[in-house]
């Protein structure tokens, strides 16, 4: 390609959110119309986003136009998702999932130091930098874009190696692809397997059953939505506070879960002191929201995807990635779904872990939304996993990767 022929072309933010949800359509109809991605529980927006990736790569490619997109609502999608998440939490469902807590999180951990493990096979295998073994690893995977942004320059500066940032980037895009791709599979496996069940619900937590959607009665009105919507941006306006306060004692945590903890505490003390207010949490309406902001929020950051910029890293990183899938696979298999309990709730969560172990926590919640709606509610997965992959593993993952970087 050309470089001075290479045009660019940004999407404005109010187009992007629009194409987002004619993406999610389009994925709707994908998976209406292909066997795999239905029996598999691809998401919609997921198998629509790649897609229109595969379709702007061919605009690169062919045309040398390349599209960005503003993505300035995407992030904002996210903090209301993140909220609805927190509303639906219960005290009883996080006292009786203490210890799973505990134990998915040594799960984590200890796959995070397999993970980085298996990127310094790659190095080694691939005649790179053993430090750059964290770009294939927990750094751009379970880390995600962000943390493989921060730590590539430091990555480049320590070993010389000029293609650092390149690959961290290149590394999380395509670890978002796998892992949008493998956790449905996963859980179908399981379920099958074991003939699992959910257990009894008093309502959804994320999106409505796949057979309630042809329903016109569905008990869901303007009023019942306006209320939920209500109780998510007050949810916000004090995680946005709470979050301003956190940050000024030095510690940096992401508004979205400051405002999931907001919600968390805001379902498990409002209901109480005013029993008669009409409250959202496991309702219609907010499980619709929760649906839709997930839904576009992974549609645009699909879509948006530049899957020209894999190309130029060819076999290396190709080759690693393979070599992490296959070790998330098997991990989850042997360790994770044992470990969880081995039912339907542990099924679903290995979905999850598919999602956020190789591309990030919206993917995992999209992996395991799309299994739910299938099979049934799972409302502790959607609780658990959450609070580990997007609150206590950033954590862990900074001294992880410091150790590995030492070696």
């Amino acid at each position: 390609m050309d470089e001075t022929a290479l045009k660019t072309f940004e999407v404005p933010d109010f187009v992007s959110v629009t194409l987002g949800l004619i993406v999610f359509f389009l994925g709707a109809f994908l998976t209406r119309h292909v066997a795999f991605l239905r029996n598999y529980n691809i998401p919609e927006p997921v198998s629509g986003g790649l897609a229109v990736a595969l379709l702007t790569w061919a605009l690169f490619a062919w045309a040398g136009l390349e599209l960005t997109f503003n993505l300035e609502t995407r992030d904002e999608l996210l903090v209301i998702f993140f909220t609805t998440i927190g509303l639906n939490a219960r005290m009883a469902d996080l006292i009786a999932g203490g210890r799973a807590i505990l134990v998915l999180l040594a799960l984590t951990i200890g796959f995070m130091l397999l993970q980085n493990t298996t990127g310094l096979v790659g190095t080694v295998l691939f005649d790179l930098p053993k430090p750059v073994s964290v770009l294939l690893g927990s750094a751009s995977l379970i880390g995600g874009h962000g943390t493989a942004i921060a730590w590539g320059p430091t990555i480049r500066t320590e070993t010389g190696f000029a293609a650092a940032e390149e690959i961290g980037i290149a590394s999380a895009t395509l670890g978002l692809v796998f892992a949008a791709l493998i956790g449905g599979p996963i859980a179908k496996y399981l379920i099958d397997r074991g003939k699992l069940e959910p257990t009894e619900s008093d309502g959804p937590v994320v999106g409505l059953p796949y057979d309630e959607k042809e329903k016109s009665d569905d008990g869901i009105d303007h009023i019942n939505l306006m209320r939920a919507f209500l109780a998510v941006n007050v949810a916000i306006i004090i995680g946005y506070f709470a979050n301003e306060a956190i940050s000024a004692t030095g510690l940096k945590l992401p508004l979205f879960v400051s405002c999931l903890l907001v919600g968390i505490i805001m379902s498990n003390t409002v209901p109480a002191l005013f029993p008669r207010l009409p409250w959202p949490a496991r309702s219609r309406s907010l499980a619709l929201i929760s649906d839709y902001t997930l839904s576009v929020f992974l549609a645009m950051s699909l879509m948006s995807m530049q899957l020209w910029t894999l190309a130029g890293l060819g076999g290396p990183l190709l080759g690693v990635l393979l070599l992490q899938v296959l070790a998330t696979v098997v991990f989850i298999l042997f360790v994770v779904f044992p470990a969880m309990g081995r039912d339907y709730t542990a099924a679903v969560l290995s979905a999850g872990f598919a999602g956020f172990s190789l591309g990030a926590t919206p993917t995992a919640i999209a992996n395991m939304s799309s299994v739910t709606k299938r099979y049934g509610p799972a409302p502790l997965a959607f609780i658990l996993l959450p609070l580990v992959s997007a609150f206590f593993v950033d954590l862990a993952n900074a001294f992880i990767i410091r150790f590995f970087v030492a070696l």
